[in-house]
């Protein structure tokens, strides 16, 4: 049986994503596909634009047979841990024989170099990268120049380095290499807008484009343009019911939790380093919004998506001793599905068979099939994300939030 990883966001689900999934199964000769989707919230630090159910169910419409959630410590985090969380999972279900991934060069011997150089940490590379960020430099630049100043002939592939799927590509190659996974890496050329593209013009248009189409009130063109026709079908007839969930929907939650804990300041919590904590802190009284305040605290240090993605996890309440504690128990000690299809029964059992990790179908089983410690903490955790995400999409509308525990799996 040959089954085919992938990880997304399907936020929302477009047609880039219907040719990405499509593709990698027909090039890797897959009997099925699995994919690994981030819940409630997602990585560039935001809520999705609608829930995971929901998104779940346009991916299995198009073509994947089982859905399993990224469980939001590693969701809404940067791309290491993004990497490192989604690899784990996939790993752990037993089954997959292929991870196939997007970036913009395709180039996956060129992307699986960085990535050795990267799992091994020289002692060269290291030390031009701490040099490189005593300088002031972030992270991501900071690592180009320590990488350009060891290895030369990178000099000729810069946007290896700048391209935001090219380096999501590497940190899946490392956790590949890090995890000892036999999964075999398999890289599809991006097609159409970039990754950061906001125009609406293409074929392939970018889910950050049709997001801010949707925020600024563009209705059924958009979705007839850029979706598949079931995606589309399903998204209108939410965002008919709620609206598109945003990140200025938590500004007043967001604003409390900083007043509440700006004595005691907010280096616990994960990505928030002592500066940014002291910035958020000085800052605090100028506060408006979310989004404004993101705009606020940016420096030439630090991104507008490292501000807001250290903002919401203040928020849910993700600490850096979560991080360390899941790296310590091996990641991911469950693998919850959203959704899969009827004809995909051959895959569950395969699953089933040679997972070691427990498959969390029913949430009522959690109890007993769980052990105590990490894995209970983790799903109590992703739950109680949920259900903050639930009542605010609730409250949109005037009506009770739904039941995260109940929620029913989509099985088509």
């Amino acid at each position: 049986m040959r089954v085919n990883g992938i990880v997304a966001e399907y936020n929302p689900f477009h047609n880039g994503h219907l040719y990405h999934l499509s593709e990698s199964k027909r090039l890797t000769g897959a009997d099925y596909t699995i994919v690994v989707m981030s819940g409630n919230f997602v990585q560039r630090g935001a809520p999705a634009l609608t829930d995971k159910f929901l998104r779940a169910n346009m991916a299995l419409s198009c073509g994947a047979d089982l859905v399993v959630e990224l469980p939001a410590l590693y969701a809404t985090a940067s791309a290491e841990y993004f990497a490192a969380g989604a690899v784990s999972l996939l790993d752990k279900l037993g089954v997959v024989t292929h991870l196939c991934f997007g970036s913009e060069n395709g180039d996956l011997d060129l992307l699986g170099r960085v990535a050795r150089i990267l799992a091994k940490e020289p002692e060269g590379y290291l030390n031009s990268l701490k040099r490189s960020l005593g300088r002031g430099l972030s992270y991501p630049g900071a690592r180009e120049d320590a990488l350009l100043e060891n290895y030369p002939f990178l000099a000729e592939h810069k946007d290896v380095f700048s391209a935001p799927n090219n380096i999501l590509a590497i940190e899946y190659l490392k956790a590949l290499l890090r995890q000892e996974s036999p999964i075999i890496p398999f890289s599809l050329r991006r097609t159409g807008s970039g990754y950061l593209d906001q125009t609406t013009d293409g074929a392939f248009n970018s889910a950050l484009a049709i997001r801010q189409a949707l925020y600024s009130g563009a209705g059924e063109e958009v979705l007839a343009g850029n979706l598949p026709p079931e995606p589309a079908r399903l998204l209108s007839q939410a965002l008919k019911s709620t609206g598109p969930v945003r990140s200025q929907d938590f500004s007043d939650m967001v604003y409390y939790k900083l007043l509440a804990e700006k004595d005691q300041g907010f280096e616990e919590y994960l990505d928030v380093s002592r500066e940014l904590s002291a910035r958020i802190c000085r800052q605090l009284n100028r506060y408006s919004s979310l989004e404004s305040f993101c705009g606020l605290l940016k420096t030439r240090e630090m991104t507008y998506a490292r501000i807001s993605r250290s903002l919401f996890h203040i928020l849910l309440n993700i600490r850096k001793e979560d991080m360390e504690r899941a790296r310590k128990s091996g990641l991911t000690p469950y693998a919850r599905v959203l959704g899969f299809r009827r004809n995909a029964a051959p895959l569950l059992k395969e699953i089933k068979a040679r997972a070691c990790l427990p498959l969390l179908v029913k949430m009522a089983d959690a109890k007993y099939i769980l052990p105590h410690g990490s894995a209970q903490r983790m799903l109590q955790q992703d739950i109680r994300i949920s259900q903050l995400y639930l009542g605010v999409q609730a409250h949109k509308t005037k009506t009770a939030p739904a039941n995260e525990i109940a929620a029913p799996l989509v099985i088509l």
